[in-house]
């Protein structure tokens, strides 16, 4: 039994948007937390866009005392790597997997819509993009990692072997340290991605500095 769409919140920069940016949230947060970053995103020049942002359904979070938020998977302990929800990963891959289908119904095709994240969403950004069977125009990973790291090089799809990645951290982040996303940029250098990295003075958060970057990015991969 296939289960119901995720509910988004969608801002369209222009009318009958030709990309589409589906934009994960963080642990506890909702649909609402990335959207005012659309009004400050300098997107001139840039095709017309859909943002999509999903919400992640609700469980126990273990981490938490088992208490109920919205949460892409269940976060086991404090040791991220060696411990991880492997079927809520899964699962929530294949919702966004359905979000990504929505938009090529609406005309969108695979190669002009991009992923993005924060945190959990980040992961989950990866987590799918890796994976997915046709191209995809961009992953932009904020503040994350790369889950399930050791089944990756088996699993990843050619597809995307060449789609750009943009990779931020803070470098005073207490919550995801920057070691494991340097871990995970480098493992992606390894198996070949294209990863352009940045590092700003934050700590689990995003930067005006970083809003600039992710800007020049996305009109260097619309537009290029």
């Amino acid at each position: 039994m296939t289960q119901d769409i995720l509910d988004t919140v969608e801002i369209e920069s222009s009318p009958n948007p030709t990309v589409a940016v589906i934009w994960m949230h963080g642990l506890g947060a909702d649909a609402n937390d990335f959207v005012p970053i659309v009004r400050e995103l300098d997107l001139s020049g840039n095709p017309g866009i859909r943002f999509v942002f999903p919400n992640a359904p609700t469980m126990p979070v273990t981490i938490n005392g088992g208490y109920v938020m919205r949460s892409w998977y269940d976060i086991l302990g404090t040791d991220i790597a060696r411990r991880e929800d492997e079927k809520g990963l899964r699962v929530s891959q294949k919702r966004i997997e359905q979000l990504i289908a929505r938009e090529n119904a609406r005309g969108i095709p695979s190669e002009r819509i991009l992923l993005a994240g924060f945190s959990q969403g980040c992961a989950m950004t990866l987590q799918t993009g890796l994976r997915y069977h046709e191209k995809l125009g961009g992953l932009l990973c904020l503040s994350g990692y790369v889950p399930l790291r050791d089944l990756i090089a088996t699993e990843r799809h050619a597809a995307n072997q060449d789609t750009p990645i943009f990779q931020a951290h803070g470098r005073s982040d207490p919550v995801i340290q920057i070691q494991r996303a340097e871990e995970s940029r480098d493992l992606l250098k390894q198996l070949g991605y294209q990863v352009e990295w940045h590092e700003y003075m934050m700590p689990h958060s995003v930067c005006p500095e970083e809003v600039d970057d992710i800007s020049l990015w996305l009109k260097k991969v619309l537009q290029g």
